[in-house]
């Protein structure tokens, strides 16, 4: 199907299968805010450049860490002297990652690969010298991580973009993509930085159809919604949330429209890029984020996971902890996530529902013990129930028409996992 050069043919592309089935993925924020590593805590250090010419306080960190540096400065510091894209890639591997997005360009313009548009502003001609994005495709196909990459599609000090964003969109921002489409050939595309503009400004149905018909990544590719200020939730690929928030308001995760794939993203702690002021009490614990997970999944959305390496290539120890915790668990409970669909748009306490085919699973968030009833499930005698990380008999009851599974006595020191326990319930 060839697609045509508007938002009502462009939408009627399906989201590809692979992404629905996937349900987890690693997002990384670096890059030369990396070096900073700083803001205050509730917001986003990546903004660094933005803040320190409008902020006070950000102004006097600067000056005290780095005298008279600039921002551009810094780049020359982002040396990444300890980055192994192998022990990325298998980390993301042991963390149950189906995909990953690296910032290929932030807002600050500053790239991770070799690009024709951003001489001497990007990591191969300053920094580290190296093409992250090159190093680490390379490293993810030895797993069954897919590449993907987020790029911002506007820069904030570009004169082209202060002049005329429509003129910097056509001759800097579409052939930049291609660019990156074409060298990297990335299984995702998360645009961002799309706010200030309409679509018709950014000439986003224009790329978008490029994309879908002549892109080598066509048959496969998921671009996500941001490509004007009035796509996010309405037009373009995957729906994306933002530390539960869509089209710049707090929501609920439940007002996204669930007849579409849709994909969270957040931060271990409150920032995507690292920000060094961040304590323990800042980052969620092994069972928050997979709460959230079993949460966004039964509700028919991914969740994009954010990890913010150190300028030296490096990721944070309770970063790497909150992968490897994760990944223990979906190692024992991934048939309850990976592949599943909605089950029910109603939502029961504690319980997350999901379904593969004719299987049904039920993720309860306490210990098993004593009794459950679940309350989106009809009885039957025919129902056959088993935990995914303990061989113990579960005995089945009709409560009311509702289906009660009754625990018998489980040593906790036999349970494969932690946190959430997922149910398989098979007639």
């Amino acid at each position: 199907m060839k697609y045509e050069n508007n938002w009502e043919s462009l939408n009627s592309r399906p989201v590809p299968e692979w992404f629905a089935d996937a349900k987890f993925g690693i997002f990384i924020h670096w890059g030369v805010y990396s070096v900073p590593a700083y803001t205050r805590k509730g917001d986003y250090a990546e903004w660094y450049l933005q803040q320190l010419n409008e902020r006070d306080d950000t102004k006097a960190f600067h000056k005290k860490a780095f005298g008279s540096k600039t921002y551009e400065d810094l780049a020359a510091d982002f040396k990444a002297e300890l980055f192994d894209a192998e022990q990325w890639a298998q980390l993301f591997q042991k963390s149950g990652a189906k995909y990953m997005n690296i910032v290929s360009k932030h807002h600050d313009g500053y790239c991770l690969y070799k690009s024709d548009y951003a001489w001497n502003w990007n990591s191969v001609d300053v920094g580290a010298h190296r093409d992250f994005l090159a190093e680490l495709k390379q490293a993810l196909e030895k797993t069954d991580v897919r590449f993907g990459v987020y790029h911002s599609v506007y820069e904030w000090f570009n004169p082209l973009y202060l002049k005329d964003p429509e003129e910097y969109a056509l001759k800097h921002l579409h052939p930049m993509l291609k660019e990156l489409i074409t060298k990297y050939e990335p299984a995702t595309l998360f645009t961002d930085g799309e706010w200030d503009h309409p679509s018709s400004t950014w000439h986003s149905t224009e790329f978008l159809q490029w994309l879908y018909n002549e892109s080598p990544v066509k048959d496969y590719i998921v671009p996500n919604d941001r490509w004007g200020k009035e796509t996010r939730g309405k037009l373009g690929g995957n729906f994306t949330t933002e530390y539960g928030m869509i089209n710049g308001e707090n929501t609920s995760i439940d007002d996204v429209v669930l007849d579409r794939p849709f994909e969270e993203c957040r931060g271990i702690g409150r920032s995507f890029g690292l920000n060094r002021i961040e304590t323990t009490e800042d980052y969620l614990s092994a069972k928050e984020l997979i709460e959230m997970l079993c949460s966004l999944v039964s509700k028919g959305g991914n969740f994009l996971l954010n990890i913010g390496p150190a300028a030296d290539g490096t990721i944070p120890v309770i970063m790497e902890e909150r992968l490897l915790q994760i990944g223990d668990w979906l190692r024992v409970n991934g048939d309850a996530i990976y592949g599943t669909r909605i089950y029910t748009k109603k939502t029961q306490n504690g319980v997350y529902y999901t379904k593969k085919g004719e299987t049904v699973f039920a993720i309860i968030n306490r210990f098993p013990f004593g009794e459950v009833t679940l309350n989106e499930v009809e009885y039957s005698p025919a129902i056959k129930a088993r935990l995914l990380s303990h061989p113990a008999e579960i005995e089945t009851q009709n409560d009311g028409g509702k289906l009660k599974l009754v625990f018998p006595a489980i040593d906790p020191e036999e349970v494969k996992c932690s946190h959430l326990y997922a149910i398989e319930l098979t007639r």
